[in-house]
């Protein structure tokens, strides 16, 4: 990013970090991928990333007033981050090195398909038995798709919502999982996007839209009982692989 950025950046950059803001607190997190395209419209996707790694980390300071640790599953986030630190090593390697479009891709159709599983068997919430594979699986997925698109939701959603975790417990492991892969991915992202005076005084700039953000989004989480709840994630993760899809098949035709 240059050394100065256009007056129409400080809103347009500001309702995306509310909109992710908003998805942590409604749902604690994982679907910050929702708020890029608007980020992408003022800035390059590199410097949005460096934008967006320090106030993943606000999100995460101001959702703990909500998501208290009564509100994790402690042997589901035993199982997952592990597999989350590995994944966000590989997806930095990913990142820096190979291609990430077929990443996009791979996850974008997987979800849609776990989407479709969803909704065949008539979109309802029953419990299933945790399993270690799966969670390994899911931590290392969620690992290189937040590093490499900040799209951790999918791998993760897949792995708890099958659980019929409560809403509460769903949503303070959700933002505990991703509060663990925001810290651990803040400096990479820095270090690749070479943030500018600019984009600093831009993120400070977007910073009071946050705490707004994760409150609105509290609010609402509220609101919703169990299975209003569970249908939002998953209508969420539809419109979150049908983006995935479209930057990974769009970085292929060049778009």
């Amino acid at each position: 990013m240059t050394e100065s950025f256009d007056l129409l950046a400080l809103p347009v950059a500001a309702a995306g970090v509310f909109l992710i803001a908003f998805m942590k607190g409604a749902f604690g997190g994982g679907f910050a991928i929702i708020g890029i395209p608007l980020l992408s419209l003022v800035i390059d996707p590199i410097s949005a990333g460096a934008l967006l790694a320090p106030l993943f980390i606000a999100m995460d300071i101001f959702a703990f007033r909500y998501w208290r640790p009564s509100t994790w599953s402690r042997p589901d986030i035993v199982m997952l981050v592990p597999a989350l630190v590995v994944g966000v090593a590989l997806g930095y390697a990913v990142l820096s090195r190979l291609d990430r479009h077929a990443i996009e891709v791979a996850m974008a159709l997987l979800t849609l398909g776990f989407a479709a599983l969803w909704l065949k068997g008539g979109g309802r919430v029953e419990a299933r038995p945790r399993s270690w594979p799966k969670a390994l699986a899911a931590g290392f997925g969620a690992g290189i798709t937040t590093m490499v698109a900040h799209s951790g939701g999918p791998p993760l959603a897949m792995y708890l919502l099958p659980l019929g975790l409560p809403k509460l417990i769903y949503a303070g492991t959700t933002s505990l999982f991703f509060c663990v892969a925001n810290v651990l991915k803040a400096g990479p992202w820095i270090m690749l996007g070479g943030p500018s005076r600019a984009l600093w005084i831009l993120t400070a700039l977007c910073l009071p839209a946050v705490p707004l953000g994760v409150w609105v989004g509290w609010r609402m989480h509220a609101r919703l009982d169990q299975l209003q709840l569970y249908r939002a994630c998953y209508g969420l993760l539809a419109v979150t692989a049908c983006k995935l899809l479209w930057d990974g098949v769009g970085g292929y035709l060049g778009h």
